[in-house]
């Protein structure tokens, strides 16, 4: 049941990049549709699960979540500005890729969950698989000579939004985790029922911080205060319950001792399968048939690597 519940993230997140695709708009109110829909999952969570359940939230609880909600506007507008300069197809691998070396290697080595030499090196052989093969789904053609030349300016331009986003993730991944580990939290409040109290309790005040963030992005950022409550962030409301759904599961894994932060975020992060074939299948990117290869290969490895990390408790 709980490799189950670790595997629905991947299946949402892997199709946020084609929902806010779909729903259309400009990358900031498309980040703040998605902040809003997150929010109303997160009001639903308070009021159903949080509240019914004697769950407190402290007020450092407050600020655990609302910072790392503030994290995660960061690098979900950079990945939505990211999607528009270099394409879905494109930019989703390599922004796995720095996802799941990043928050892995913090949570093994930060976070302390790999202990033995087997774990360190199976581990370390899962993210290598599962990095290939994000890299390998991105690959450029090497028959087409339209695309065999020199990337334009806006391709670089999304390189380094991804880098600025996969920062940005990273710490709202594993802030939660790492102020446990620095003992700002207390292992009491992060134990209690398993993490499943802690992690459902930070989703709501996570929701505020992310719409906190992505108004002052919006504003500061990709300066467009006049559209940005305009029917596009609305039509993005779906993207936002789509990726809290996701969020909600991966935090609650990250908090499973069977699971742990390094297999919750790798695995959360296998949704590139489906972000690449939906790019392609539903999105109309094309795809040269040398790339389709690579695409084919890429998935494999996106999957090998998935199921050696989803076994690595099993090798302590």
């Amino acid at each position: 049941m709980a490799i189950l519940m670790a595997l629905i993230p991947p299946l949402t997140w892997g199709s946020v990049g084609l929902i806010c695709t779909k729903m259309g708009g400009s990358a900031g109110q498309q980040v703040l549709g998605e902040s809003l829909g997150a929010l109303i999952l997160g009001t639903f969570i308070y009021l159903t699960f949080v509240i019914p359940r004697g769950v407190i939230i402290t007020d450092r609880i407050w600020i655990v979540g609302i910072l790392s909600g503030l994290f995660w506007a960061v690098g979900t507008s950079e990945q939505f500005i990211a999607f528009k300069k270099m394409g879905v197809s494109s930019a989703l691998p390599i922004s796995t890729a720095g996802q799941i070396i990043s928050n892995a290697l913090m949570a093994a080595a930060v976070l302390g969950e790999w202990i033995t030499v087997k774990m360190w090196l199976f581990g370390s052989i899962s993210i290598a698989l599962i990095t290939i093969g994000a890299i390998l789904t991105a690959a450029r053609s090497t028959l087409d000579k339209h695309q065999a030349t020199k990337r334009p300016a806006t391709y670089n331009q999304g390189m380094i939004a991804l880098i600025i986003s996969t920062v940005g993730f990273m710490l709202y991944f594993v802030f939660p985790n790492l102020l446990v580990k620095v003992g700002y939290i207390s292992n009491h409040i992060h134990n209690a029922n398993n993490g499943i109290n802690y992690m459902t309790a930070i989703v709501t005040p996570q929701a505020v911080g992310q719409v906190i963030g992505s108004i002052l992005i919006i504003i500061f950022l990709f300066h467009e205060r006049t559209i940005m409550f305009q029917k596009y962030t609305w039509k993005n409301l779906t993207t936002g319950i789509d990726w809290g759904i996701g969020n909600l599961f991966m935090f609650i894994s990250a908090a499973n001792p069977l699971i742990g932060q390094a297999m919750a975020t790798t695995l959360s992060q296998t949704g590139v399968i489906i972000g690449t074939f939906g790019g392609i299948y539903l999105l109309h990117e094309y795809k040269t048939k040398d790339q389709m290869v690579r695409i084919v290969i890429g998935s494999g490895l996106v999957i090998l690597g998935s199921v050696l990390i989803s076994n690595l408790k099993a090798l302590g």
